[in-house]
């Protein structure tokens, strides 16, 4: 099988250099070669771990946002509760175990999970077997119901176009070859309308990153919120507005050279929630720090009931799982919520109005 980094030299040395975002989305969703494509890369064993995987508190504490929403909006009957890339299933299995006392909820719930890989859908299988459910390859096909949906460390995988200013003018980053091996670089110098807004708060070297694809998925998701109803809870690392070079890869728990062996780590970018924000056409809420969140929901009360039952060395990756989830040195603050809902309806409880 060619090596993939051996693919993209030959469409770089046919074509030209290719976007960052070009290259990204080879990197993570070839069918072949491509990231996603061929492994499970959660956990310890993997190569990055995310929250649901670190305490079942968080997957408990989401899902009971989420159901008190579905109560204020109503209690519908029928709604389709979603989660876009849902990982091991892990934080779907614990939100609804944490559910299970919310009466009509799970009666009322039709369970969709959008993912592409293969891999992770057999393993989401095994998690959440017992608990009927559809997958989707994207979000286009999921029903017209209110929609009740979770993306945690979704947006960060989806692909980033980055541009470097130069005057009024822009440069985007591009991945050619450089003595054979794949390198960044820059295009020519060309005015961008759409970023006439950012010479206001940039200079001369800075990058800018902009992901159509988040915008595209923002929007749809809005879209169904603000004609069915619904909520949409979206946990990420990034800031209100894109500013830096964020593109980043993970290999084994550790940062690694993006450019290096392509399809072997995990490539990710800083979240822009003002541009979530700018496309839903629903409400939405102001962003809130993880940690603020977790902590308004009653983390640290649901933290000490479980540490009653345990001790020694189980206690103490407890109480280090609670820290790392809230603490602002930790994922407190790093990550952040925004929550999507009806312009009638208040947004989930934990984020900020």
């Amino acid at each position: 099988m060619t090596a993939l980094s051996d693919l993209i030299a030959m469409r770089i040395r046919a074509d030209g250099p290719m976007p960052i975002s070009e290259f990204m989305h080879i990197c993570l969703m070839h069918p072949e070669n491509g990231y996603y494509a061929t492994r499970d890369p959660l956990g310890r064993g993997g190569d990055f771990i995310t929250a649901p995987e670190i305490s079942q508190m968080f997957g408990e504490l989401v899902g009971l946002s989420l159901a008190q929403a579905w109560l204020d909006q109503g209690a519908p009957t029928r709604f389709a509760l979603a989660e876009a890339g849902p990982g091991r299933g892990t934080l779907m299995a614990d939100l609804l175990r944490a559910t299970r006392a919310v009466s009509g909820f799970h009666a009322a719930a039709e369970l969709h999970l959008i993912e592409t890989s293969a891999t992770l859908r057999d393993v989401q299988r095994n998690t959440l077997s017992g608990h009927p459910a559809t997958w989707h390859e994207h979000h286009g096909t999921l029903p017209d119901l209110p929609l009740f949906l979770i993306a945690n460390e979704f947006f960060d995988a989806l692909p980033v176009r980055q541009y470097e200013r130069a005057g009024s003018l822009w440069r985007e980053r591009c991945v050619g070859l450089e003595g054979g091996r794949l390198r960044p670089g820059l295009g020519a110098p060309l005015p961008l309308g759409g970023l006439d807004h950012r010479l206001e708060d940039t200079r001369d070297g800075d990058v800018v990153e902009v992901s159509s694809e988040s915008a595209a998925v923002a929007k749809a998701i809005g879209t169904r919120i603000a004609a069915h109803g619904g909520a949409a809870l979206i946990f990420d690392y990034g800031d209100w507005r894109s500013l830096g070079d964020t593109l980043q890869a993970v290999k084994g728990h550790r940062t690694a050279d993006p450019f290096e062996a392509p399809g072997t780590a995990d490539l990710t970018a800083h979240v822009d929630f003002e541009a979530l924000a700018h496309a839903t056409p629903s409400a939405h809420s102001r962003l809130t720090a993880q940690g603020v969140f977790l902590e308004r929901l009653g983390i640290t009360a649901r933290a000490k009931a479980l540490a009653r039952r345990l001790e020694g060395a189980a206690l103490e990756a407890h109480v280090a799982a609670h820290r790392r989830l809230t603490h602002p040195e930790e994922m407190g603050t790093v990550f952040k919520v925004i929550a999507f809902h009806p312009e009638t309806a208040a947004p989930p409880p934990g984020t900020t109005p």
